[in-house]
């Protein structure tokens, strides 16, 4: 019994990254461009992510880890509320209203997400 829930815990500790983001698979292949003001922000691991308010819908925009926003350029800041940005990416297969950034442009200035 003890083997078994030691076997469990460690099975359950290595597919808990799974659950925590999803991967490209999860993705279209079609890159669009989306723009307008930033109303949601976060900052977080494992993924920041913003909201982004354009004319035909609000878009969750699932960007890259903070470390690597950090090593880009790319500061909490520079995602905060009210900002314009412009976002190109590849939109979920199953959340119509989400995309994965591949990029994003913000005060003029691009900055790659992979």
């Amino acid at each position: 019994m003890k083997h078994a829930l030691l076997l469990l815990a460690a099975s359950l500790a290595l597919t808990a990254p799974t659950f925590a983001q999803q991967g490209w698979d999860d993705y279209e292949t079609k890159l669009i461009t989306v723009s307008g003001a930033i109303i949601q922000s976060r900052y977080e691991t494992p993924n920041a992510a913003i909201g982004v308010d354009t004319p035909e819908k609000m878009w969750t925009v699932v960007l890259a880890a903070p470390s690597r926003m950090t090593s880009r350029g790319v500061s909490a800041d520079m995602i905060s509320l009210g900002r314009s940005v412009i976002v190109q990416g590849y939109v979920s297969k199953t959340d119509k209203d989400e995309m994965r950034a591949e990029r994003i442009t913000v005060n003029g200035k691009t900055f790659e997400m992979r």
